[in-house]
């Protein structure tokens, strides 16, 4: 009984320092893929709103882990990803269509990139993300105001196949662009692509998922919440200074967990 104590504190010690390890890991893969050849110039400008390192790190990132990204558009974040998981985990993209485009672009940089798997995911037509319980991690960026621009129960039913396909203590990440507390949802994302936290939060509670954290690395306190993301940047048409000044929208960035049976 004697040496009970010393050695709990030993295995404890043990654990931790692998956890600590595989953080610094992960901390030295997400800044070279960060610092990458296959990143455009346009493509890094942006991380100083995007802040991709950070949010990866505060979603929980680590070496080994199954991670899904949802509707990854042209790759902006697959470029970090990819290479960060390429002999360290897997990479599921859920994508609208498994070839075009963004296929070849994963097939131009497969060196860079390793094997990514893609995954048909067309909601509301097609929402499967995979076997129940068989992914760490799901990613989601700037993609729910689009699914709510649908209908409510097209962003409902992409929150219930995250929650399934997550393994309990699994994490979904949200990055969001952020309405003013307390809008009505689905006007916001209709007329500015934006919704409000408070909705996003309860779309994940009621999905099963508990709230583990909620950051603001991506909040932008210069935008006021009231205009339309597509009239900033990137997208800003060059007419209102004003507008350019902003940057790029105000982000909730929300990290949900599937509760351990």
């Amino acid at each position: 009984m004697k040496r009970a104590i010393p050695l709990a504190v030993a295995v404890f010690s043990s654990a931790w320092a692998l956890a600590a390890l595989a953080a610094s890991d992960m901390d030295t893969l997400l800044h070279q893929a960060a610092a990458g050849s296959w990143r455009s110039a346009a493509h890094k400008a942006r991380d100083q709103y995007r802040h991709p390192i950070e949010t990866l790190e505060f979603f929980g990132l680590e070496p080994g882990m199954t991670v899904v990204e949802l509707a990854p558009g042209g790759g902006w974040y697959t470029e970090i990803l990819a290479p960060a998981l390429k002999d360290h985990g897997h990479l599921i993209e859920a994508v609208g269509k498994t070839t075009g485009k963004y296929a070849d672009m994963l097939k131009d940089h497969e060196a860079e990139f390793g094997d990514v798997k893609l995954e048909e995911f067309s909601p509301p037509k097609e929402v499967d993300l995979g076997p129940a319980d068989s992914a760490d991690m799901v990613l989601t960026f700037r993609n729910l105001h689009d699914w709510l621009i649908d209908s409510p129960a097209t962003m409902d039913a992409v929150f219930q196949a995250a929650y399934k396909v997550v393994k309990p203590g699994g994490v979904f990440g949200v990055v969001e662009h952020r309405a003013r507390p307390y809008m009505d949802g689905p006007t916001a994302a209709m007329s500015l692509h934006r919704i409000p936290e408070d909705y996003v939060i309860t779309s994940g509670i009621k999905a099963g998922f508990l709230l583990a954290g909620a950051s603001e690395i991506n909040a932008n306190p210069k935008d006021d919440e009231s205009v339309n993301i597509h009239r900033l940047l990137p997208d800003w048409d060059g007419q209102d200074p004003a507008l350019k000044a902003i940057g790029e929208s105000d982000r909730m960035t929300l990290k949900f967990v599937k509760p351990r049976q």
